[in-house]
């Protein structure tokens, strides 16, 4: 359904969703994620009304400024080899288990840092995820993710068909602790 019809219904679930945790914990197999779903193309619609929306309440997180923050922090060329070296295994590169700091824990320490704030963490530019073997499932599965004191939303270029969720509209992806607006 295209913006303009259904934006309104949307925001209003996601209130609701975002209000009631103990809920959310119940729906979402004790995650506390919500996905909220929209087609891809209109990801700047719904960010500029989040915005207008939430305005303080929330902290935007944007992956995609993460993500170049993790690549410039060795420098292009560095990133690249090491990319290449692991383009099999590219959870290796973004979500590795090593003490050096990563994009999953550049993603993680953020929602914390808005927590800390008191504030609704929102990852926004999650297409970015695309490539780099983080799943949403992570972040939500994410043991500082499951325990926030608010949930986590994270903008979701998707589609839906029937009860399955398709990430960028082709690659199917998990709902499992979270609950979808949709």
């Amino acid at each position: 359904m295209p913006y303009i019809a259904d934006h309104k219904q949307k925001f209003a679930d996601l209130d609701f969703n975002i209000d009631n945790q103990d809920q959310l914990r119940r729906q979402a197999n004790g995650g506390n994620s919500i996905l909220f779903s929209y087609q891809p193309d209109e990801e700047h619609l719904y960010l500029e009304k989040a915005s207008e929306i939430y305005g303080d309440k929330v902290v935007f997180i944007d992956i995609s400024q993460l993500l170049v923050r993790f690549i410039d922090a060795d420098g292009w060329g560095a990133f690249a080899e090491y990319y290449r070296d692991f383009s099999n295994t590219p959870h290796k590169v973004f979500m590795s288990e090593d003490p050096e700091p990563d994009l999953f824990d550049l993603i993680i320490s953020a929602i914390k840092q808005a927590s800390e704030q008191d504030k609704i963490p929102v990852l926004i530019r999650s297409g970015c995820l695309f490539g780099t073997g983080i799943d949403n499932v992570n972040i939500m599965e994410q043991r500082d993710v499951m325990n926030l004191k608010h949930p986590l939303v994270i903008f979701y270029p998707s589609k839906i068909e029937e009860d399955n969720i398709f990430f960028l509209n082709f690659k199917p992806a998990s709902k499992y602790r979270c609950t979808l607006v949709k």
